[in-house]
C-alpha cells in the first residue's frame, strides 16, 4: 500500500463549491448566534454548509465546540470542554420551530469528561423538540460512549426515529486517524441500538485516506451483520495541512459502484457520492 500524500491542493471539478451568501443563509446565521447554538456544519467546516443553510436547515451540535478526542481527521477544536448548557435542549428546540424543520438532526462532541459522556443531554433535547405542536423526526448522531450500554439506552429511552454512529473509516486507519476509538466498540454501540429494535439504524464511512475495496467492503458486511440500515459513503477532505494527508480523490463513478457494493451486502439505503455527509440531506434519506 502506497503511502498518503497531500494532494489537497489538486481538488478536482467535482468537489469544488460556490461560495453562498443569500439571505436565507444569513438569517440561519443569525438565528444560531441569537439562542447561542453551535452546528456540526459550522464547526467541522462542512463543505455543504452554504447549501445547507441556504434551505434553511443544519445540523446541530450540542454539548459545546470542544472536542476531548482529537482524530487526525477532524476539523472540530480539541481543548477542556465548556460546562453543559442546560437552556441548550430549550434553545435547540426553539431553533428547530423557527426553522419549519421536519427532520431535525442533533449531533456532539465527544465529552469523555461527563460522568455520562453527553447523553442525558442528547435525551433532553428530544424532549424539548417532541413538544412542539408539528411533528419533527429526530436523527441523532451520537459518540461511541466509551461503549457503554447504559449510556447507549439513554438516549434510545427517548425513542430517536434514527440513530447514527460514524464507523468513519476501515479499521487499519484507527490507530493512526481515530487513537481514541475502537471499531469494534463502534460496531458495539450501533448493534445495541439495533437489537433495540425501534430507531432506524445509520452509520457513515469517509473514502480517500487509501483503504481498499476490500477492506470496505468488510465494513458494509460487519454493518448489514448488525442490522445497519442506513449508510452514508463521501470523499475525505483535509481540514489542513496538520491533518491526515488524502490518499485520493475518488470520481462519482467510483462512489455510484461502492453503494452497488453495499447495497449486495445487505445495506438497504445507501447514500454515496463525494460531498455527502452523515446529515447531508438526511430527511430524504430517511424518507426512502
Amino acid at each position: 500500500m502506497e503511502s498518503p500524500k497531500n494532494i489537497s491542493n489538486n481538488k478536482p471539478e467535482w468537489l469544488r463549491v460556490k461560495a453562498c451568501g443569500t439571505q436565507k443563509y444569513l438569517e440561519v446565521q443569525s438565528l444560531l448566534k441569537q439562542h447561542n447554538l453551535h452546528t456540526i456544519c459550522q464547526e467541522a467546516n462542512c463543505p455543504n454548509r452554504g447549501e445547507c443553510f441556504s434551505h434553511g436547515t443544519a445540523t446541530f451540535l450540542i454539548l459545546g465546540p470542544h472536542c476531548t478526542r482529537n482524530c487526525r481527521f477532524c476539523s472540530v477544536v480539541h481543548g477542556n470542554p465548556n460546562p453543559v448548557d442546560i437552556d441548550e435542549p430549550f434553545n435547540l428546540a426553539r431553533a428547530v420551530e423557527i426553522l419549519k424543520l421536519r427532520h431535525a438532526v442533533i449531533t456532539s462532541v465527544t465529552r469523555d469528561d461527563l460522568p455520562d459522556g453527553g447523553a442525558g443531554q442528547f435525551a433532553r433535547v428530544i424532549k424539548e423538540i417532541r413538544k412542539l405542536p408539528s411533528k419533527v423526526s429526530i436523527e441523532v448522531l451520537v459518540p461511541d460512549f466509551e461503549g457503554r450500554e447504559e449510556l447507549v439506552d439513554i438516549v434510545l429511552s427517548e425513542s430517536p426515529d434514527v440513530f447514527n454512529h460514524n464507523i468513519e473509516t476501515v479499521p487499519r486507519f484507527y490507530s493512526e486517524i481515530r487513537p481514541q476509538a475502537d471499531y469494534r466498540r463502534s460496531l458495539a454501540v450501533l448493534a445495541m441500538a439495533s437489537k433495540r429494535g425501534k430507531a432506524a439504524v445509520k452509520s457513515g464511512l469517509m473514502v480517500g485516506l487509501g483503504e481498499s475495496i476490500d477492506e470496505l467492503k468488510m465494513v458494509f458486511l460487519d454493518l448489514a451483520s448488525i442490522g445497519v440500515e442506513y449508510l452514508t459513503i463521501g470523499q475525505y477532505l483535509a481540514p489542513s495541512k496538520a491533518h491526515y494527508p488524502i490518499f485520493k480523490y475518488h470520481h462519482p463513478d467510483e462512489f455510484s459502484s461502492l453503494a452497488i457494493i453495499a447495497g449486495e451486502c445487505g445495506i438497504r439505503h445507501v447514500f454515496s457520492a463525494p460531498l455527502v455527509r452523515s446529515s447531508y440531506h438526511a430527511d430524504e434519506q430517511y424518507k426512502r
